[in-house]
């Protein structure tokens, strides 16, 4: 069935939008793994447009983990090179040993982008829960910055509110900036306006953000701050977009 996205989001503060986000994604085969389904789990990763689905170069990350009963491991050594959205990107096929919930992690290296005169860098998650176990599903990891759930981060229904504390170093980021954007894996989802493409919420004064996922399918969330350093850009100190993203999958609701 062919999607269409309208002003049907609930329980959600939109405050203004913007076209062509970039985001770091992590995708599985599947956020709830059981045993049915075997023993490992399938991931993509690509730096991308997820609704447009155009993808851009992800090259080699400063590092790539999986966290797992409060052991973090390193990865890096384990991605397979790939094409992802036309473009160059990762996959792995991680095997699944104990039940649980396994948080995989990416740091990239910092992104050029003309466009917003600025270098981005998207720490990037998300969860996986094995074998019907959801203990760990709240870990936070301790990045740079990142979104950690409080919502269960897998087992949502489409309609089901997603929320999550926005982190920067350590501390909880009042009135942060949002974006969240759908992952149009199929193609076939449409909006009525580009304005409805990435849409932006607010956190609160704590840092908590909320919001109601009209469809289901995976959605990606970026909290967006500016880091206090600058890079150096063809002789000029730029500025440092920190991301932190979180790839959360809702399920449909089938009556």
């Amino acid at each position: 069935m062919k999607k269409t996205f309208a002003a049907t989001v609930a329980l959600t503060a939109l405050s203004g939008t913007t076209a062509l986000a970039h985001y770091g994604m992590i995708i599985p085969n599947d956020a709830m793994i059981s045993q049915e389904d075997g023993r490992s789990v399938q991931l993509e990763m690509s730096f991308s447009h997820p609704f447009e689905l155009l993808g851009m170069e992800l090259v080699e990350p400063v590092s790539f983990t999986v966290t797992h009963a409060g052991e973090t491991t390193d990865l890096l050594g384990d991605l397979m090179a790939a094409q992802i959205m036309d473009q160059p990107g990762y996959t792995l096929d991680y095997p699944l040993e104990r039940p649980g919930t396994y948080v995989f992690a990416m740091e990239p290296q910092p992104y050029w982008e003309p466009a917003e005169d600025s270098y981005i860098v998207h720490y990037t998650k998300t969860y996986v829960s094995a074998f019907d176990d959801d203990e760990g599903w709240d870990t936070e990891l301790g990045l740079r910055t990142e979104i950690v759930p409080l919502s269960k981060p897998f087992g949502l229904w489409e309609g089901n509110v997603f929320q999550g504390t926005v982190m920067l170093e350590g501390e909880p980021v009042p009135y942060a900036e949002v974006e969240v954007e759908y992952y149009n894996e199929d193609g076939e989802a449409s909006v009525p306006s580009e304005l409805m493409i990435t849409q932006t919420v607010k956190a609160d004064a704590n840092g908590v953000f909320t919001y109601a996922a009209p469809t289901d399918g995976w959605w990606g969330f970026a909290a967006l701050n500016t880091a206090p350093e600058t890079m150096a850009f063809e002789g000029e100190e730029k500025a440092v977009e920190l991301g932190a993203v979180i790839w959360v999958e809702f399920e449909e609701w089938d009556d």
